[in-house]
């Protein structure tokens, strides 16, 4: 290379003295400035490119080492500038070594002919049994990979996609390993088929295998830890993500700012977006943006989550008896289990739902959001829209935003964090009428009612139809008072019906239409699919309007809207928070009650809404 020139006599000498050794030593090549100084006990083979090693290095406060290599043996690798290499008990073998990097006690690292670096790998998520319709890349989305799963069976789609992805792991994976710029790797046993981006650590590691570590050069925040006794294998993990004390990941992606820690195993397991997994056991699930469990006896398994929240002893089954895993489930964004819940696959659990319980009805509750779901000996009862009005879907609701911990360079993935939306209100209109027309069809004197393989008591249903109003006013009104005018909607696109696409809400028909243009190859790189779910999202307040505009219209029974209209709309919101506001107050000062709240942190809260 011309950045590299060959070793002198002198220096060939002097590295001798100092105990190299080199199959060839003009296939040693160095930086103009190199100097053999802090170079002892290395041995050479194959082709080897060497920067400069000028400068002090801090370990830690108060312990500085010089650059430079010391025992290891190299063979056909690339060292930058000011790199401590320090006791390789094995090799370092056809890697490519970024400037200011830290390598100590290691046992090896190579890169073998075969190797893919977890590029390309397909899992199967939800579907255990499946044939896989994941494909594990650094450019992974929620939204991608939401996208993917929902899409699977059309097989001209899945060709189409998997091209598309196919062809940005080509243009991006190197011919040999690669550790980036200031990356540290520490008391680590073993590393084989890795990409090991800039600002990454890996303190204690036992084994790093087929993966890529994936940071944004650009951003010195984006470094991802691995810590102790970590193992991980034909994974991906992205930018300020953390892999900790003995987890081990096989067939995963780890996504932006996400946590994996406390012996916790996850197989063929995708995780996005600041979720969280301690303790616990997932195989096959789809973890959607701020998916957190932290507890020992959590399992997760055939599912897909986001912004869910498990219990301890939570536990998801996917098994019928003999037949094997041949179920999976929704959970719907929000959602929740209460210590000791167990659901039974399939089943499809409405948005910002709380299951308690042992639920084996297979309850499909998309048109009963914000409910209790309980398990009982003799089935199951839902409270439909109870969790409109408590402390806890408050909190959440306004925690989220705030707990975003992805580096501002990254946020790969789209989140919209709104809790009212086209999405769950649809869904709050139609349980509301479900309500309703059980009430009619059945009486106003039934003890319970029948939904769904589900009891919902005469109580439950009463209030779950004033609740289910409340959300609806209180959207409608709130989305109204930023259009005061009420004047009509700039595009019709929206007013139909709404997906989730874990984190990217949008309309039906901007969904399929991205998946016709997939399909009929308008979009065939990655830089244009990622550019589209970009348009998508920047244009969610003009479809939302669209949407909100028209059942504003259908809910007042309105031809069109005038000064009055929107007057009554108004109250109709005012009354409505006044309404849900007292409520979650109410809620907040029954927990304070119960004793395990302090008056301090009641007053705080109450001070806050």
């Amino acid at each position: 290379m011309d950045d590299y020139r060959s070793l002198t006599e002198e220096e060939i000498q002097t590295l001798e003295r100092q105990g190299c050794t080199a199959e060839d030593w003009t296939a040693i090549n160095v930086d103009e400035d190199f100097s053999p100084k802090y170079l002892r006990e290395v041995d050479f083979s194959g082709e080897v490119n060497l920067g400069v090693f000028n400068k002090n290095i801090t370990l830690e406060d108060g312990y500085i080492r010089h650059s430079g290599i010391r025992r290891a043996v190299l063979r056909n690798v690339t060292i930058g500038d000011n790199c401590i290499i320090e006791n390789i008990g094995s090799y370092l073998y056809n890697y490519h070594i970024g400037e200011d990097c830290i390598l100590m006690n290691v046992g090896r690292i190579s890169t073998t002919g075969d190797a893919t670096f977890g590029r390309g790998n397909t899992i199967s998520v939800m579907n255990e049994s499946g044939d896989g319709n994941i494909i594990l890349f650094e450019g992974l989305t929620s939204n991608i990979a939401d996208l993917m799963v929902q899409n699977i069976s059309d097989k001209e789609f899945r060709a189409a996609i998997r091209k598309l992805i196919k062809d940005a792991i080509d243009d991006t994976t190197p011919e040999q390993g690669e550790i980036g710029y200031g990356v540290k790797i520490i008391n680590t046993r073993d590393i084989t088929n890795a990409i090991i981006m800039d600002n990454c650590e890996i303190i204690g590691a036992s084994h790093i295998s087929e993966c890529t570590l994936y940071t944004y050069s650009n951003d010195t925040d984006s470094g991802i830890y691995i810590g102790n006794d970590v193992i991980i294998e034909n994974s991906i993990a992205i930018a300020n993500a953390s892999i900790l004390d003995g987890a081990k990941i096989d067939n995963c992606f780890i996504g932006e700012s996400c946590h994996i820690g406390k012996g916790a195993s996850a197989e063929n397991s995708i995780f996005f977006a600041n979720s969280y997994f301690d303790n616990g056991e997932s195989c096959a699930s789809f973890c959607g943006p701020f998916t957190v469990s932290h507890h020992k006896s959590t399992l997760l398994i055939g599912g897909k989550y986001s912004f869910f929240n498990a219990g301890s002893n939570t536990n998801f089954s996917n098994h019928a008896y003999k037949m094997g895993p041949i179920h999976w489930g929704v959970m719907e964004r929000g959602g929740k289990t209460a210590s000791g819940s167990h659901i039974l696959w399939p089943a499809t659990i409405g948005s910002y739902s709380m299951c308690m319980g042992k639920i084996q009805s297979h309850p499909v509750t998309v048109n009963l959001p914000f409910s209790y779901i309980f398990g009982l000996s003799d089935g199951t009862y839902i409270a439909p829209g109870r969790n409109i009005t408590t402390v806890g879907t408050y909190r959440d609701v306004n925690k989220w935003a705030k707990r975003d911990m992805r580096v501002a360079s990254g946020k790969k993935s789209i989140i919209n964090f709104e809790w009212l939306n086209p999405i769950t209100i649809q869904e709050c209109i139609r349980g509301k009428q479900i309500l309703e027309t059980l009430k009619n069809e059945q009486g106003d004197l039934m003890a319970s009612y029948f939904f769904c393989g589900c009891n919902i008591r005469n109580q439950s249903l009463v209030k779950g139809i004033k609740f289910y109003n409340t959300a609806i006013r209180l959207f409608l009104g709130k989305t109204l008072e930023e259009h005061p005018e009420g004047e009509l909607p700039t595009t019709s696109i929206g007013s139909g019906e709404w997906h989730d696409l874990s984190g990217l809400l949008l309309p039906e028909e901007r969904e399929q239409q991205l998946v016709d243009d997939i399909k009929d190859a308008n979009i065939i790189s990655y830089t244009d699919l990622i550019e589209e779910l970009k348009d998508i999202h920047s244009h969610y307040e003009d479809y939302k309007w669209a949407w909100t505009y028209r059942t504003i219209l259908n809910y007042y029974q309105l031809e069109n809207l005038v000064k009055e209209d929107i007057e009554k709309i108004k109250q109709d919101y005012s009354e409505a928070k006044v309404e849900w506001l007292k409520a979650i107050k109410y809620d907040a000062e029954k927990e304070y009650q119960m004793g395990d709240v302090s008056n301090e942190t009641l007053n705080d809260f109450l001070e806050q809404i």
